[in-house]
């Protein structure tokens, strides 16, 4: 099959939206927002082609955790149509990243950082609160250009993964690679995803912990850091005002 590619200022989009409104109500009330059946079906296709190139992990520990914590979240998690589905590849780049409709990515090299089943509960409940928020269709509303939305998907798994997941989808060039989350869509997903792993019965202390470990080993790591943190910014703000949350948070865990 050939995909076409597109110019990426070629044409403007007909329309630029403004800030979508927090998916995140007061006392901990979250709105769930399902992401276009556009997005979604592009997810799926890109998920086909990772798990076609890229080597599955054989490590039934990873493995048996990755599906232990997923069915802990997933049942908390009312996403209308969702197809979920988690894969560990072998890839000693730490990341982790989920896509419109439900297909969810975790990299080997992760573990190192997580450490436990709330570590990995705090950063696949953070990927997925991006997911539930439709904070991906979000971001192309607010970019020029045609393809964004293949673009945009690359830009959310990060890597080399990236690059093949946009070439099968058609790009928008370079252009959407260097988009991240908005801080308000990071701090929005940072709150969700512990009111999540909260109510999946994961302490929501440990997610400020988790973070914590990330923030270290890029800082240990400088150029060579995680992927994760080069779309997913993270410093000391963040962590405070996640922190600031926690009350919210430990309410649900406790109930």
């Amino acid at each position: 099959m050939i995909f076409r590619r597109y110019l990426p200022l070629a044409l403007p989009l007909a329309i630029l939206s403004c800030a979508a409104p927090s998916a995140l109500g007061p006392n901990g009330s979250v709105a769930i927002r399902p992401s276009s059946p556009t997005l979604v079906t592009q997810g799926a296709q890109a998920f086909k082609q990772m798990k076609a190139s890229k080597r599955l992990s054989t490590n039934a520990t990873y493995r048996s955790q990755v599906n232990r914590v997923a069915s802990r979240l997933t049942q908390v998690i009312n996403l209308p149509n969702a197809q979920w589905e988690f894969v560990v590849f072998e890839d000693s780049t730490p990341n982790a990243f989920a896509l419109p409709g439900g297909k969810v990515g975790v990299n080997s090299g992760l573990f190192q950082i997580t450490q436990n089943d709330a570590g990995l509960a705090t950063v696949l409940a953070h990927e997925i609160a991006h997911v539930t928020s439709n904070h991906a269709d979000a971001r192309i509303k607010n970019q020029t250009g045609i393809g964004l939305g293949a673009a945009v998907l690359g830009s959310i798994i990060g890597g080399e993964s990236a690059e093949s997941a946009t070439q099968l989808l058609g790009s928008a060039g370079n252009i959407a690679f260097g988009l991240t989350f908005s801080r308000s869509q990071e701090l929005e997903a940072d709150r969700i995803g512990t009111l999540f792993m909260a109510r999946a019965g994961y302490d929501p202390n440990e997610a400020v912990a988790m973070w914590q470990r990330f923030a270290a080993y890029n800082n240990a790591n400088g150029s060579q850091g995680a992927e994760f943190l080069r779309t997913h910014p993270l410093n000391e703000t963040r962590i405070a005002a996640l922190r600031e949350f926690l009350p919210v948070a430990q309410k649900e865990y406790r109930n």
